[in-house]
């Protein structure tokens, strides 16, 4: 990369400017559109999450302050409040999901070498969604209750490399089982879900798809034990195969079942799980759900280091825009750190890139651990004294 441009503009190399233009162009979002395009749109949205910016008058004023600098970052337009407010607006979010779902299957190429505690060879995707509280007010659209409203993320995170396979936004009054239905069904793959995604008729779609599922059943769950399997370590307390019992369940799901007890020492939690594994031990399925936890780190992770809690516009597609450019700078970070061999977390990064976006210095130096190394400040040639 070359060396005399601005750390922003060589992060943004790594997305292919021809790709992101079918993008533009398979939803016509530069029809009309006379000065201030759509890469400078995005360009100005990924700035804001890189360096935290917190309105659009913040991204104004911030980039106005180095106007010698616009173009080498490759914003080719004004960069105005309005300009960006109506970008926001009216252009359709959809490219900028085409976008990050690109990005997402590259980092999911890089990452799909990573190794978990559980000996199998299946893909193993955790299944959540994470709400972002907005005000009915100004977000009428995204009405949840009289008295609330919200934003929803559905994520189907692929465990290996926590990268998001898919990733759908909704209102929050979508209840978190009809996504069930929107995600792709893998053969082979495993999915993990809290009991919230309990719907039988759904889970059995799953497994003639030829997927495995673990799930935590409820409480009021009718089971008709066929066998039980016996297990040397005494954190399993019973591993066993039926049936549902229930005429509407057993309608639903009418073949076979696990369901596995599991008493966590140490967190003195008492589990139960239901999945259709039946090749592996009660242990890795107890395992697989513990990784699920994988999927609440990555919801904290871009809560706390993007903008996603505060919107620079009020509108569906402005919370949209806002949203899926967010995911399209955590995918970007993510293959950065894996084709410079990163050793540094996500988290370290971003702050890097952050206070250096104008700097004209390698991004590969600049994130190398030899660059943040304290150098020697201390003075041999001063006066020393010996205090007794």
């Amino acid at each position: 990369m070359n060396t005399g441009r601005p750390v922003f503009s060589q992060l943004m190399d790594w997305i292919h400017p021809q790709q992101f233009q079918r993008f533009v162009d398979r939803h016509r979002g530069d029809y009309k559109v006379q000065r201030f395009s759509c890469w400078d749109q995005f360009l100005c949205m990924a700035f804001a999450q890189l360096t935290f910016r917190e309105s659009l008058r913040d991204i104004e004023s911030c980039l106005r302050a180095r106007p010698a600098m616009l173009y080498h970052m490759g914003i080719r337009g004004p960069v105005a409040r309005s300009t960006l407010a109506e970008a926001n607006e009216v252009r359709p979010w959809q490219m900028y999901a085409d976008l990050a779902h690109s990005l997402i299957h590259r980092a999911r190429q890089l990452y799909k070498g990573e190794e978990l505690e559980v000996e199998l060879g299946n893909t193993v995707y955790a299944l959540d969604s994470t709400t972002v509280e907005v005000c009915l007010g100004l977000f009428p659209w995204a009405k949840h209750r009289s008295f609330s409203a919200g934003v929803k993320m559905h994520t189907l995170l692929d465990l290996r490399g926590a990268i998001p396979a898919s990733i759908v936004i909704t209102p929050s009054r979508i209840h978190d089982v009809n996504l069930l239905d929107t995600f792709p069904h893998e053969p082979g793959s495993i999915y993990v879900m809290d009991r919230g995604y309990l719907d039988f008729g759904r889970l059995y779609r799953l497994h003639l798809d030829g997927c495995f599922y673990v799930i935590r059943p409820r409480d009021n769950l009718k089971f008709v034990r066929y066998r039980s399997e016996t297990h040397p370590d005494e954190r399993v307390r019973s591993d066993q195969v039926g049936r549902l019992r229930g005429f509407y369940s057993r309608q639903s799901y009418p073949e076979l079942i696990r369901k596995v007890h599991f008493l966590d020492p140490v967190s003195e939690l008492d589990l139960s799980f239901l999945t259709n594994l039946f090749e592996a031990n009660a242990l890795s399925v107890a395992r697989l759900y513990k990784y699920r936890w994988h999927v609440e780190l990555f919801f904290k992770w871009i809560k706390q280091n993007l903008r996603v809690k505060t919107f620079y516009g009020t509108s569906m597609n402005a919370v949209q825009t806002q949203l899926w450019i967010a995911i399209c700078v955590y995918v970007l970070v993510a293959i950065v750190k894996k084709e410079l061999h990163l050793p540094q977390s996500l988290h370290s990064i971003l702050q890097v890139i952050s206070v250096h976006p104008f700097e004209k210095v390698p991004v590969g130096e600049l994130l190398t651990e030899a660059a943040h190394r304290t150098p020697d400040t201390l003075c041999h040639n001063q006066l020393t004294f010996n205090l007794l």
